[in-house]
This record gives C-alpha cells, structure tokens and sequence, in this order.
C-alpha cells in the first residue's frame, strides 16, 4: 500500500467487534499506520452477550433435560436433581468474562491506537470522535455492529423488560417469563429458559420459527418446542395491564400473565449518529448503503462496510469474513472481488436447527429435487434417545448437485457442516454416496436422505458403488 502521509492514519476501523477485529488483523499485515475506533465496552458482542453466553445457558439448560430420559436408561433419581438459576448465571457469567479478557488483552496492546470513544463521520476521509477530537485516513472501515430492538410499547415495563445484553446479568430469573420472538436467539433463549424450570410462554408473529422456510422442518421444531413451553405463533403478542401480580399479555384469543418480558425481537444496525449522510452516497430508507457483498465497498469510496451493521448475514463467521474482505480491500490500491462461503446458519436448540445453502422455496418448480429423513427410526438416534427430527435435502434434479439443506435434527451442527462442505465443493448427491458411512452413527441418517433425493434425480450412475447399496429395510441398521 502507498499511504499518502498527508493522512493521520492508512485506515481508521471504527468498532471493535468481531468483523472490526478481523478487518484489524487483515489490515495491520500491511501497514501499521491504523487505529481502531469503539465506544464501548470492549469485548465484542459475541463474547459479551451473544453466541457465547448464550451457548452457555444452553449447555447447562440441555444438560439438565437429559433428566427426563435417565431412567430410560435404567438411571434412577433423577426426580431428586434440581436447577440452581443462580448458579447456573454465575458459571454463565465467569465463563463469559475468561473469552471476554482475551478479546481485552489483544485491546490492550494496541496501545494508543486503540481509541475509546464515539465515532462520527465528517467526509469520506474523517472521523470525528466525542465531537472533538478529528482523524484523517485514506480509508475507513465501518464495523459498528448492531444493537438489540425493542418496539416501543413494550419499553413501558423497565427492569421487567430483558435483552439479551441484560439478560445474562441477572441475579436470578422470575418463574414465568414470556419471550417475544421466534428467530434463532429467541428459540434458543426460549428452550433454555424452559429446560431450566421457568414456566415460558413464547410468542412469535410469524408461523415459521427460527428462521426455517421448510415446512415439514418447522413443524418438526414446533413439536419439539411444544414439549416445553406453551407456543404461540401466527400472531402479534400485545402488552395488557402489568403491576405487582405481573404483566398481562394477548394474542388473539389468547392471554397470559408472566413475571417478565425476554424481548427477542431483533437486533438493528448500530448507525445511530454514525454520520452515513456525510458521505454523500444514497441511503435507503432505513438509511444503510447500498455495499458490494464481494467487496465490501460503498460505491467508489474508500469506505468499507462489515459484520452485523449489514444484516444481510449477522452470524460471526460472516462478520469475520466481512471484516478480513474490508479490511484487505481499505489497505490495497485496487478492491478485490472475493468469492462468498456457502451460507450456513445453525440454531443450538435440541435438536438443532440449520439451513445450508440454498434455502427452501415453496415456488420452485421441478427442477430441484427433495429428500429427506425422518429420524424417528434412525439407529444411532434412537440409542441415545434423541430419535426425532427431520433432514430435508435439495438438489438440482438434472445431474443432482447438492443445494441445500433445511434441518432440525440430534447432531445437526454437525451434520450441517458437512452438507456446507458438500455444497462448497460442488458435489453430487451420488459423489456423496460414494464415500464412507460408518455404523452406528447419526450420519446414516444423511445417507438415507441422499438416496432419498437420488430416486428424484436425472443422472444415470453406470455402476452402484458398495456404498449405495440398498437399504436393509431393517431398523437399527440404518
């Protein structure tokens, strides 16, 4: 890169979450002349209060369920085990702050180049920081992330009112809890919730919960969900009266009155004073750019855009994608062009949920093929107990290239990955085929989905290799 010297900094990133800390590695391979913008706290959203404390609460709320099925096994007394809410949010929190202090070590060696304050674009080039202080760079990088949205109404109840930036900081939690939104951090937050012992009633406006288009695979999960909770979706929940007996809700018909409010209903880019105007490029309504998802670029500018501040994709393996794509892009002479992954997205409920690739679409016509596998039967689903759930695949129906999948299944994160591999690599339902499946395992589960969507497929095989023989037809063994 040559840097024009008449500039404060190579390149100024202003936040310091994941996609910022990834656009900071890419950046600093070629020029040390940076710094690095947040207005706190430090310790990436992630870490702080998203995939990591969240995880969290999710082991020990999937832990504590197993109880249910102990004495299946010929394991008695687990009518005698209880959950300690509040030590269960201590480990949450000890654990929580051990990534967060190594997210604040690398901070910290930053040194001055690590600036704590709030960022406001003045131009293309300059940054203004508490409305003081001003920096200059050849090139920006806007990582600012995004922040939780709670729809007005709903503001009334104060402390009542959690978030997942509260949430993980209570002492305790009330016994009923309702939560509001079904995406995939309002399920997880709604199965561990109830898992753990708290009476949850959890609302969602919409049909499809976490995200699933696949019909079959969202009923899957709404039976799933069921078992635990009291569900209701297809309309908007409403706020009644709320006073010391506690917080009335409605929908439709329907009313409840809970304790307090978990408000999963979203998370909105962190723009709010940014000064995207000042840049002098067209804003849509919601006043975001316009961003080359190859790029990251905003228009012709020297100006980059990364991690969940877009929400086209607000998973971190994305925002550090985007991060490392706009931060080698604001320190090279030319922006590059950079090829996508797969898309991938997990939800770590039990069973999981995914989507891989290309997502279900109830108008396609036939040119895509569908298999599936139900795992009611499956052999090494049923020995541990967690037969239920479905896999649905997609493939093309002409030469039956792997697409995407829809899951919610025992092992879904993994059997996720390796259909995201699959895809990423081009392959075919029957090049699949081809390869090893070891028993018992749950990935047979996969293989009975393959030859499923393979009768659908138009491409001849010559031969049928040892492992696409035919089902057995006998349980446990598949």
């Amino acid at each position: 890169m040559n840097a024009l010297h008449s500039y404060d900094y190579d390149v100024l990133i202003i936040g310091a979450g994941s996609a910022g800390l990834a656009a900071l590695r890419a950046v600093r391979r070629h020029t040390q002349r940076f710094a690095l913008i947040d207005a706190g706290p430090w310790g990436t959203t992630c870490a702080r209060v998203g995939c990591m404390p969240s995880k969290l609460l999710l082991e020990a709320a999937h832990a504590y369920e197993r109880r249910h099925q102990l004495e299946a096994f010929g394991v008695h007394g687990a009518d005698q085990l209880r959950a300690d809410v509040p030590a269960v949010l201590q480990r949450v929190r000890d654990e929580r702050d051990r990534f967060v202090a190594g997210v604040l070590k690398s901070i910290e060696a930053l040194g001055p180049r690590a600036i704590q304050g709030r960022a406001r674009i003045v131009d293309p080039h300059t940054v203004e920081i508490d409305g003081q202080r001003r920096l200059s760079a050849r090139s920006l990088v806007i990582a600012t992330g995004s922040k939780p949205h709670v729809p007005e109404e709903w503001q009334t109840l104060g402390p009542r009112l959690l978030t997942t930036d509260t949430l993980f900081e209570q002492p305790d939690l009330p016994r009923r809890m309702a939560v509001l939104g079904l995406g995939p951090l309002g399920t997880e937050m709604a199965q561990a919730l109830a898992q753990l012992g708290i009476e949850v009633t959890a609302f969602h406006a919409s049909a499809t919960l976490a995200g699933l288009a696949d019909p079959k695979v969202n009923a899957a999960l709404r039976q799933s969900l069921e078992r635990s909770m009291q569900l209701q979706v297809g309309q908007t929940p409403a706020l009644g009266e709320s006073g010391p007996a506690g917080i009335t809700i409605h929908a439709g018909d329907f009313s409840t009155q809970v304790d307090a409010v978990l408000a999963a209903t979203g998370r909105r880019p962190a723009i709010e004073g940014l000064g995207l105007e000042n840049l002098g490029i067209a804003l849509d309504p919601h006043g975001l750019p316009e961003i080359d998802r190859h790029t990251m670029q905003l228009e012709q500018l020297s100006v980059f855009w990364a991690g969940d501040v877009n929400p086209d994709r607000a998973l971190l393996h994305e925002a550090a994608d985007e991060g490392e794509i706009a931060g080698s892009n604001a320190v090279a002479e030319h922006p590059r062009a950079y090829k996508r992954r797969t898309p991938l997205a997990i939800t770590f409920t039990e069973p999981s949920v995914a989507t891989v690739g290309l997502a279900y679409d109830d108008h396609w016509s036939d040119e895509v093929a569908i298999g599936a596998v139900d795992f009611a039967n499956q052999g090494r689903a049923r020995m541990g107990l967690r037969n239920e759930g479905v896999l649905r695949l997609y493939a093309r129906r002409d030469g039956g290239e792997l697409l995407g999948a829809q899951l919610c299944a025992p092992a879904g994160e993994h059997l996720a990955h390796l259909l995201a591999w699959a895809i990423a690599r081009g392959s075919s339902v029957a090049e699949l085929l081809e390869l090893p499946f070891y028993h018992p395992v749950i990935e047979e589960g996969l293989r009975t989905a393959l030859r499923d969507v393979q009768a659908h497929v138009h491409a001849a095989r010559d031969t049928a290799p040892p492992a696409y023989c035919a089902p057995s037809d006998l349980d446990g063994l598949e």
